[in-house]
């Protein structure tokens, strides 16, 4: 753990433990976020082991890791889905519930979290939510 990078810094992938750490992260996650009523519907047809692993890789290359995210852009994932801003901000919260369990300063946590925001554009929709 702490293991500095090519350019001698130490991550934030590296700092919470690497590899193992944000797939435990992102498991735990999706755990809260697919439990919550509210989210649960956007999730329903999702194979959660492919998402688990784009997040996987979505969240390793935010934090500074060795990954690359190799998914599809995220405003064409989420374009159907009629996320509202309201849902979004669950999802936020459950992120920010889940950093919680790290070993991170409250600088860093905001700093993931604002670094997911700059998509807030991107995943929510005009719609008014699921269409039933």
């Amino acid at each position: 753990m702490g293991e500095p990078n090519n350019t001698g810094d130490v991550t934030v992938f590296d700092k919470i433990g690497g590899e193992a750490a944000v797939r435990s992260m992102v498991d735990n996650f999706y755990k809260r976020v697919v439990a919550d009523p509210s989210l649960a519907p956007y999730f329903s047809h999702v194979p959660l082991d492919r998402l688990r692993n784009m997040q996987f890789e979505f969240f390793s290359a935010a934090l500074g890791g060795p990954v690359r995210y190799t998914g599809r852009p995220i405003a064409h994932i989420h374009q159907s889905l009629r996320i509202t801003l309201a849902d979004f901000q669950r999802f936020v919260q459950h992120l920010f519930e889940t950093l919680a369990e790290l070993p991170l300063t409250e600088h860093e946590t905001y700093e993931i979290v604002s670094r997911l925001n700059l998509y807030t554009n991107d995943v929510v929709s005009a719609g008014t939510g699921i269409v039933g």
